[in-house]
């Protein structure tokens, strides 16, 4: 019997007691390998680029540079790069808004259980649904910066994509979007590919606000 190597992790956080709180929650776990920390936006961007995690935990306020900048770094730099989720004290910070845009993953509160924490990192890692979604969809409507009119993409979404794209906001996998919509597997993932292609975004946390900001989530 194969098992799965455990899901590399660094941690990036200026301080070193989070950074070690956190290393202590996360080494326990048999599946979880913390390989490299960094106390600065610019050491996560270098380390990241040095041991190419599956899952990087970004502070969004460091010296140096932010973990926004850094989320974007690491993004436009790596060809295949880590999940990032944000850590953060506030769940409404406008910073927190901003490292979604830039395409982290998520977030998770500072303040978040043990059992928290390790379900977020092996969420992102391992599955394709919206981590902590009602959350995300909180913040979204609260800081979405609105488009004077739809962009253009709006109206290239068919009917099913539509579909998906509102199922994707709710933090339906795609096995569960195939099932709400009585069709396979493979027929949602390619329209989860479309919604992304059409839209622009990486993932879909950036999907969902992309919907957001565009009006879409309240248009019927």
């Amino acid at each position: 019997m194969t098992t799965c190597p455990p899901v590399r992790i660094v941690l990036a956080d200026d301080e070193r007691m989070v950074r070690t709180a956190l290393r202590a929650i996360l080494s326990a776990e048999p599946d979880l390998e913390v390989v490299g920390e960094a106390a600065t936006g610019a050491e996560a961007v270098s380390v990241v680029r040095e041991l190419r995690p599956d899952v990087v935990l970004m502070d969004v306020r460091m010296p140096e540079i932010d973990g926004i900048r850094a989320t974007e770094q690491i993004l436009a730099t790596l060809d295949d790069p880590p999940r990032i989720v944000v850590v953060t004290t506030f769940e409404n910070d406008s910073y927190v808004y901003d490292a979604l845009r830039a395409g982290a993953a998520g977030f998770l509160l500072k303040r978040s259980d043990a059992d928290a924490l390790v379900q977020a990192v092996r969420l992102v890692s391992h599955t394709d649904t919206l981590l902590f979604p009602s959350a995300v969809r909180a913040l979204a409507a609260e800081h979405a910066r609105a488009y004077p009119a739809p962009p253009s993409w709006v109206a290239r979404l068919t009917g099913r994509e539509s579909e998906v794209l509102r199922l994707m906001a709710q933090g339906l996998t795609n096995a569960e979007i195939a099932r709400r919509m009585e069709v396979g597997p493979a027929t949602v993932k390619s329209h989860v590919a479309a919604v992304l292609a059409k839209t622009g975004t990486r993932d879909r946390t950036q999907a969902v606000i992309a919907a957001y900001e565009a009006g879409f989530m309240n248009a019927r």
